[in-house]
């Protein structure tokens, strides 16, 4: 399976079939995905149409000539075990199952349904992402298979995001357009035919080098422990996070009919993905901040925090939020000390947290004392605090400039810069794309994702 999955991820051909000129169809919206990024063979098929989006398409797979390594399939379920033995035939290496109607919904019919794609499927050895999924995007090679265009927009990065459902991907993938969230892949598995997140997994520590980080969002399986033995072999190899839901007894009762699994006890998932070395969170901001600060951040090596800010508040706010992490304050260094004095004028607070309000307006002044809490042996990682104000309005350009010149930051360095929509929105974007740091919104968001660093870090090591 895992073979095979590098070429579904990474196809040289791809039929879509159901494919459609019309925008009310979904042949249609994925035609317009691959179509804008896609620089592989496309092959639309469709017997009531010779051309669709300027290609030629065809009546049929058996139709096409040469190779097709991946089909799309958007027809109404009834034609889906006709449509997946002529891929059989064709030696398709792949499929991506977009259709709904098997078990997910109230039908005893559904399941029947699934059970004979499934039964097909294993009969050609062919894998099926999905069925009831929008697809996959591929950003690392260009592959949007899904339904939705949009997705193409998403920066290319480490983050692999793997949903049982649809709508958390796109979710997740808007949040990530507008919160710069680097993506390799997104992913919906749906029903999870014969494609679980097991394989795929597996497939992204051993097979993806783009992808840095997993994140993973479940509301239930039909065999957890297959997951949790896969997470356990692969342990250490790369960061796994996970978003847990169907805790309650009423999104236990709805996961069985969203993607017709169980959500279980959420007491024992909790244990047992701690002894797999997966870590848990709590929501979807939870979920990205932390894979945003993973793929961009080095692991810290304790938990003793600096904090700098250039406003008493948000600093406040931020030593307040790192206890109950599980992180507390560092103590500088004597040397360390003399370097913030002499950097800044004595009616700023200079002990940890910082306030370096009054050196604003004098960016080299503000890198100068981050490299100096960087630099010593005390502090494990910081959380930098800029609200913008008519003082500091060069303070991003400066640290822009740094960070072109200097090498990634040796220790995680989570900032928040706020400012009026215009003001900072380049520079801004341009450092939250280096690496070294992560940018993220509020100074709350920003000790818990270092907080989870942490976590990644004792849990990779064997220590959950």
């Amino acid at each position: 399976m895992n073979e095979k999955l590098v070429q579904v991820f990474s196809p040289g051909s791809i039929a879509v079939i159901g494919a459609s000129n019309s925008f009310d169809k979904l042949g249609y919206h994925v035609m317009k995905s691959l179509a804008g990024n896609y620089h592989g063979k496309i092959f639309p098929i469709n017997p009531k149409s010779d051309r669709i989006w300027n290609l030629a398409s065809y009546p049929s797979l058996e139709a096409v000539p040469g190779d097709v390594h991946l089909v799309v399939i958007a027809v109404p379920a009834r034609m889906v075990p006709d449509t997946l033995h002529a891929c059989g035939r064709k030696g398709v290496r792949g499929a991506v199952l977009i259709t709904a109607g098997f078990r997910e919904i109230e039908d005893d019919g559904g399941r029947v349904l699934e059970e004979e794609i499934k039964e097909i499927a294993g009969q050609y050895g062919l894998p099926i992402i999905g069925p009831n999924t929008f697809g996959f995007v591929n950003l690392s090679s260009g592959v949007n298979a899904s339904f939705t265009s949009e997705f193409s927009r998403i920066e290319r990065g480490g983050v692999a995001l793997i949903s049982q459902s649809g709508g958390i991907c796109h979710l997740c993938g808007f949040l990530a357009i507008e919160q710069r969230i680097a993506m390799s892949k997104l992913m919906s598995l749906g029903n999870r035919c014969n494609v679980d997140f097991p394989e795929v997994l597996t497939h992204l520590v051993e097979k993806d080098s783009s992808t840095r980080v997993i994140a993973l969002y479940i509301e239930g399986l039909d065999d957890p422990r297959r997951l949790l033995d896969a997470a356990k072999s692969l342990r250490g190899r790369k960061p796994i996070i996970v978003y847990k839901a169907g805790k309650s007894e009423k999104g236990d009762s709805a996961s069985r009919f969203h993607t017709g699994s169980l959500a279980g006890n959420h007491a024992i998932w909790k244990g047992a993905l701690r002894q797999a070395g997966i870590l848990e969170v709590t929501g979807t901001e939870e979920l990205l901040d932390t894979a945003k600060a993973i793929d961009s951040c080095s692991l810290p090596g304790g938990t003793r925090m600096a904090v700098l800010s250039g406003q008493a508040g948000p600093g406040m706010i931020a030593s307040d939020a790192l206890e109950p992490a599980g992180l507390k304050l560092s103590r500088f260094s004597e040397a360390t000390q003399r370097r913030i004095n002499d950097l800044l004028p004595p009616i700023a607070i200079r002990t940890n947290p910082v306030d370096m309000g009054p050196a604003w307006y004098d960016p080299k002044n503000i890198i100068a004392i981050l490299k100096a809490v960087i630099d010593d042996e005390h502090t494990d990682g910081v959380i930098f605090l800029a609200m913008y104000a008519s003082a500091n309005l060069n303070l991003a350009e400066g640290m822009v400039e740094y960070m072109k010149a200097a090498h990634p930051f040796q220790k995680p360095v989570i900032a928040c810069f706020t400012a009026p929509p215009g003001i900072w929105d380049e520079p801004i974007g341009a450092l939250d794309r280096k690496k070294g740091v992560a940018i993220l919104p509020t100074p709350e968001r920003a000790v818990q994702a270092m907080a989870n660093l942490w976590k990644v870090s004792f849990l990779s090591n064997g220590r959950g």
